[in-house]
């Protein structure tokens, strides 16, 4: 068997054996719902989309997501099973990619299980199904790129809280690139062209733009690198460490 579908699925199998992804999904859905229908304001904007859900996406994943990849590597290392695990037939992106995928997929899952949220607004009038679909895939996407940070953070310490913590900072610095006052700040002491640069690493930014039906392939693959780059941090933290 591929050896990335095996680890994938030992993966998957893991988060179900405990009550922990459970109650991980139970909490991300009635977020979601509070969020979309209360602090949103769902029901008093009059308008059939799902705006007030998407916008507080990043805000969700920005502890959510962490919480998920705190474990990926650090309960590894803390037990010495990373050891073994690289002992098997199997590379050092083969076992990276797999657990990414099967991490990712769990919170894939989560994210699918909002869709009565979806049917309600086609219930209640016509919403543009298009910018709903592009506004899971930017979720999705978001999510990934999330969730690479964590699992790369996560194999850096042997402490899934250092990890979270340090997982929590580092996504709230990049979804904070974009903000107004982060950018007026950096005006006042660099360069327009470093203003720009910094304005680009905005997950928020991208985010927002694909959420609003704008299917930009910048914004895709600013999403689909920051993913590659994460991992591939990730596999090179992993060789660094695996002595330890």
């Amino acid at each position: 068997m591929n050896p990335i579908l095996t680890i994938f699925q030992r993966e998957l199998r893991s988060y179900f054996a405990t009550p922990v992804a459970y109650v991980f999904i139970v909490i991300f859905l009635l977020l979601s719902g509070a969020f979309t229908f209360y602090l949103g304001g769902f029901y008093e904007r009059g308008q059939a989309d799902l705006e007030p859900f998407f916008r507080f996406h990043p805000w969700l994943y920005l502890f959510l997501v962490p919480a998920v990849a705190m474990r990926l590597w650090a309960d590894e290392r803390k037990s010495g099973s990373i050891e073994l695990l690289l002992t098997l037939p199997v590379t050092m992106w083969q076992a990276v990619v797999a657990k990414f995928l099967a991490a990712w997929c769990f919170i894939g899952l989560a994210l699918a299980l909002t869709f009565p949220i979806w049917i309600t607004v086609n219930v209640l009038g016509e919403p543009d199904n298009g910018v709903i679909v592009a506004g899971y895939l930017g979720s999705l996407l978001m999510a990934g790129a999330f969730l690479a940070i964590g699992a790369c953070l996560s194999a850096a310490s042997r402490s899934q809280a250092v990890a979270f913590i340090l997982s929590v900072v580092v996504c709230f610095l990049l979804l904070l690139a974009g903000f107004p006052l982060v950018l007026d700040l950096f005006r006042a002491i660099a360069p327009q062209g470093l203003v720009d640069a910094i304005a680009g690493l905005s997950f928020f930014a991208h985010f927002n733009a694909i959420s609003k039906g704008v299917i930009d392939l910048r914004d895709l693959l600013y999403f689909v690198f920051s993913i590659g780059f994460w991992l591939y941090a990730n596999a090179v933290v992993i060789d660094l460490k695996k002595a330890d």
